[in-house]
């Protein structure tokens, strides 16, 4: 039985990635929809070649200018109301989110509503309204596959057996500044910053990789998927990015899932699970390896850590208005604005202002609201 995929965010670096596996599983998978924000030559050339039905974009300027492009029964639509379109529509059976930010949250919330499997990739909606995500997805009866690496380790650890973690090992490369003295941080040119020794990934996700802020969302994001307390997620530095991540329970025993660094393997899991069908990804070569290592992160260096687990603890709104300040201070850094060590410095001062909405009353109203209210107040601190 061929399974309808939705990918929403099919330009960007996991949205590609998601084509080339769909494309070497036969016809296991269909497109029936893609999205992308502006994107629109290479969006025209994957509905070309992928014949969906939909075709989302990020406004209706870029939807006329697409839609000249693209076989008469294509369905463009853009905005919100577009994506809304197809996370709901019938002809969609797996939703694959990839869309970078918060704008990923109502269209991922319409689409549990309408009971798809979701794959997801995108951190935001997890992290800033995570309660609200796994609540509507544990009354729905919906299935999250996540696909980060780090999470889809843990996913395939777990095997549905929550209730009997200890503790979660979430391992990370330590990105490009392991080494660097915290001293030299603002000395160094963007490239140097932007050049992940491991992943390919976006600008904004390499700067939260040098700032290990990607650990700190990463430690919400478990809480949230798996049911656990951020006292019990420990990071661990792993600059091989061999093991994806570790998982132990009460009884003592500690298992991992080992792989490449290749995000195709867990976006293929998470289309195809709980089946497992053969992968195009290099296998690991134990013997050439080197050794496997593992270290504690430095958290005076990398200060953005602590401020995640602090908004873990907090609750409520807070996770929001990190996610939403850390979004915000990326750009200000990555457009000359502000220095890399002000990153966070400028997120640690937003959520010193910052008054908690509590989970009682926690909506997605106030999760918006709270992030829109920590990006002006970010921005207001970048440009003074």
């Amino acid at each position: 039985m061929t399974s309808r995929v939705a990918i929403f965010g099919s330009t960007g670096s996991i949205g590609v990635n998601s084509l080339d596996v769909i494309s070497r599983l036969g016809g296991k998978f269909k497109v029936t929809a893609i999205s992308g924000g502006s994107n629109v030559d290479l969006l025209a050339r994957q509905a070309k070649k992928f014949r969906p039905k939909f075709v989302c974009v990020g406004d209706e300027r870029l939807a006329i200018e697409i839609k000249t492009a693209l076989p008469r029964e294509t369905v463009v639509l853009c905005g919100q109301d577009g994506l809304k379109r197809i996370s709901s529509s019938p002809e969609v059976d797996i939703a694959l989110f990839a869309i970078a930010g918060i704008a990923c949250l109502e269209p991922l919330l319409n689409a549990i509503k309408s009971k798809k499997r979701i794959a997801l990739a995108n951190k935001e909606a997890l992290v800033s309204a995570g309660g609200l995500v796994m609540r509507l997805a544990g009354k729905n009866g919906v299935k999250i596959v996540p696909i980060d690496s780090e999470h889809s380790a843990i996913f395939q650890c777990v095997d549905g057996r929550e209730h009997d973690i200890s503790r979660i090992h979430l391992t990370g490369s330590g990105g490009p500044l392991l080494d660097v003295p915290a001293s030299k941080f603002d000395s160094l040119p963007r490239s140097r910053i932007l050049n992940h020794p491991k992943w390919n990934m976006g600008r904004k996700i390499s700067v939260d990789s040098a700032t290990m802020m990607n650990k700190g969302l990463e430690i919400i994001e478990a809480k949230y998927l798996f049911g656990i307390s951020e006292e019990r997620i420990e990071v661990l530095v792993h600059p091989e990015a061999i093991v994806h991540s570790m998982v132990e329970f009460f009884d003592g025993a500690v298992l991992a899932e080992l792989a490449v660094p290749d995000m195709r393997l867990p976006i293929q899991y998470a289309l195809t699970y709980p089946a497992r069908i053969a992968c195009p990804v290099r296998r690991v070569d134990f013997a050439a390896s080197g050794g496997l290592t593992f270290r504690k992160p430095n958290v005076r260096k990398f200060p953005c850590l602590e401020l995640a687990r602090e908004a873990a603890a907090s609750e409520g709104t807070a996770p929001a208005v990190l996610c939403a300040s850390d979004e915000e201070a990326v750009r200000c850094y990555l457009d000359r604005k502000i220095k890399f060590s002000d990153i966070p410095r400028t997120i640690e001062r937003v959520l010193a202002k910052h008054k908690n909405k509590g989970n009682s009353n926690l909506t997605v109203e106030r999760v918006l609201e709270a992030g829109l209210w920590a990006r002006e107040e970010t921005r207001s601190m970048c440009c003074h």
